[in-house]
């Protein structure tokens, strides 16, 4: 996989999992709006969206250091860029997740969508090759 593919995508992940994913508000812009839909595989999902301050809010929730992103995928067609990937938890597999992210002209990020569910997993690009 080529991650200079999305760099702004493979960066969000990258902060999200080190241990000051906090850092990722410097990645927003003024009028950043996102929204993740968190879905836990018994018919609940969670909604968060808003801009930046709805962002610190989602940060504040997460639970930190039990999950890490695998990107599996990672492509772009001007300023957006998407993510296939997994997530993991205490070293098994969680969850599928696709993200979009919508890129200011500095390379920050303007929207960023995520949806995340136990419902599919998706083979490493090995497997499906």
């Amino acid at each position: 996989m080529d991650t200079t593919t999305a760099p702004a995508l493979v960066r969000w992940f990258e902060i999200m999992d080190s241990e000051a994913p906090d850092d990722i508000l410097g990645l927003l812009v003024d009028d950043f709006q996102f929204s993740v839909v968190f879905a836990t595989g018994n018919a609940n999902a969670s909604d968060f969206s808003g801009g930046r301050a709805a962002m610190e809010g989602y940060l504040a929730q997460r639970e930190r250091g039990t999950r890490v992103h695998r990107l599996l995928a990672v492509g772009a067609d001007g300023d957006t860029e998407f993510a296939l990937g997994e997530v993991i938890r205490h070293g098994e597999w969680e969850a599928s997740f696709v993200a979009s992210a919508l890129l200011a002209g500095d390379g920050r990020l303007r929207r960023l969508i995520i949806g995340r569910s136990p419902g599919v997993a998706f083979p490493p690009a090995k497997a499906r090759g």
